[in-house]
């Protein structure tokens, strides 16, 4: 077993094992996730040890048959788009599961399914081939549907079957895609390299009609406007570690995917990208206004989402170095900062029972550990210079002006907007605890303080060394944008 088939299925294996456990032993249970989580986690950062960042190919390369008739085969392989999200999803996920260790029932079944979303969304990200890419994209829908409407809150029901409605009308009509450049490859393939070499003999007309049909499924998972509709229900419905993954790693999924779509469709991708820059404003903007409307604490963070992932389509619209580069840091920004955000909010509400603004006034002042690193994740989120999100909004917004001049300064209005936001949800954590109705609250536990640190200590050393992770992607978004002229 390769090491990239040992990171995807490790999760798995450790699915399984708990399955044989006792309900009872759940401190076994959570022992056994930990270990089940970790691995992958040990075996992915080893990569940066070995990874070559001047490499224009796929390393660590697995290749078996699968269905020659249907030219279906197990390939598996990371470059610099895809290295970074793996190395956050197993991040996420160990955080996750970290911050789940008082599960209220079931912690068996909860656990299992988080390790099955792991090893779907890591395959996603390590496929080299698009039908095997699909099937790990479908599964990822099973895992999220249980885990929001088994542990969610009031209305689980109703945010599991929006989310499962357009996710699987997206799907449809993303196999749609798949399947038309299948069927216009000769000899008929899925394979992501073979299909490069194709589609030289494509014409712009053809590259745009499957592309379309793949950006309806990317822009549900992203999510875009109009199809943003499942996101925030299905945030705030979900659990606080089940957030962490749905917003740090899933959106990603989508963004990835019109990424790599970009390398078998280039001249779609040129054609559609002015597209693409009008969807990424209204994102940006309508995201912003809807977060800046909220008053509890976990809608704003739900709803921002929209607007910073606005930012990541943005970037790929510019179709140009600094653009890419800045939509690929922006996914990895967004996932640390959201995913500390919504893993801070539900300690917050395990402690208060509440996330409305007005009521958790005054919680920083008895909470000074908390109020630190809440804080400092919301400047993160915000945009504010030395800090993660900084360097990413900066390169997308370069980009996007080489590639559309002024019209990028309607993006900047969003970044005001969420400043407005963010400030404001700052000082209600900020302001004193004058009834000290809050006297009572413990601050962060060592096994909370240990799976929110990490993130805290990536979001400020990654927004002052920003070349850290910005040099892993060059030599493959430079290939990439050879392919697209």
């Amino acid at each position: 077993m390769g090491v990239l088939s040992a990171i995807i299925w490790t999760p798995v294996i450790g699915l399984v094992a708990m399955l044989f456990l006792p309900k009872e032993k759940v401190a076994l249970i959570r022992g056994l996730a930990l270990v089940a989580a970790g691995t992958p986690l040990v075996l992915s950062w080893s990569l940066l040890a070995t990874f070559d960042r001047a490499a224009q190919n796929p390393q660590y390369g697995e290749s078996l048959t699968w269905i020659p008739e249907l030219g279906m085969t197990y390939t598996l392989g990371v470059d610099g788009l895809s290295l970074p999200l793996i190395l956050l999803t197993t991040l996420l996920v160990f955080v996750a599961v970290l911050g789940s260790l008082h599960v209220p029932r079931n912690p068996r079944a909860y656990y299992s399914w988080v390790l099955l979303l792991e090893s779907s969304c890591l395959g996603v990200f390590a496929a080299r081939d698009w039908f095997l890419l699909y099937v790990f994209w479908e599964v990822a829908l099973v895992p999220m549907f249980f885990l929001i409407g088994l542990w969610g809150g009031p209305q689980k029901e109703r945010a599991t079957m929006t989310y499962f409605l357009y996710t699987l009308g997206g799907s449809i009509l993303m196999l749609i895609g798949i399947f038309a450049v299948y069927l216009a490859a000769d000899p008929h393939t899925f394979d992501m390299d073979a299909l490069q070499a194709a589609s030289r003999d494509w014409s712009a007309g053809f590259q745009v009609v499957p592309l379309l049909a793949l950006l309806a499924g990317f822009a549900v998972k992203i999510p875009i406007f109009p199809l943003h509709g499942w996101l925030p229900l299905a945030h705030v419905q979900a659990p606080a570690p089940v957030s962490v993954i749905l917003s740090g790693v899933m959106l990603k999924l989508g963004a990835y995917g019109l990424l790599r779509s970009t390398e078998i469709l280039p001249e779609g991708i040129r054609t559609l990208a002015p597209l693409l820059f009008a969807l990424a404003l209204i994102n940006i903007l309508y995201g912003a206004f809807l977060a800046f409307r909220q008053t509890d604490v976990k809608a704003i963070v739900a709803f921002s989402s929209i607007s910073h992932m606005g930012f990541v389509v943005l970037g790929i619209a510019a179709l140009n170095q600094s653009g890419f580069t800045g939509a690929v840091f922006m996914m990895v920004a967004h996932g640390i900062v959201t995913g500390a955000l919504f893993l801070l909010s539900g300690l917050l509400y395990e402690r208060t029972g509440t996330l409305v603004l007005d009521e958790i006034a005054g919680v920083g002042s008895r909470m000074p550990g908390f109020k630190a690193v809440f804080t400092l994740t919301l400047l993160a989120s915000m945009g504010l210079p030395g800090l993660i999100q900084f360097p990413a909004e900066v390169q997308v917004l370069l980009g996007a002006f080489e590639g559309f001049g002024l019209l990028v300064l309607v993006a900047a209005a969003g970044i005001l907007i969420t400043a407005t936001f963010t400030l404001r949800v700052i000082g209600g954590v900020l302001s004193d605890d004058k009834e000290t109705r809050w006297s009572r609250l413990s601050d962060l536990r060592g096994p909370e303080l240990a799976a929110i640190a990490p993130l805290a200590v990536l979001a400020v050393v990654l927004g002052v060394v920003p070349g850290i992770a910005l040099g892993m992607s060059n030599s493959t978004i430079e290939t990439l944008l050879g392919r697209i002229g």
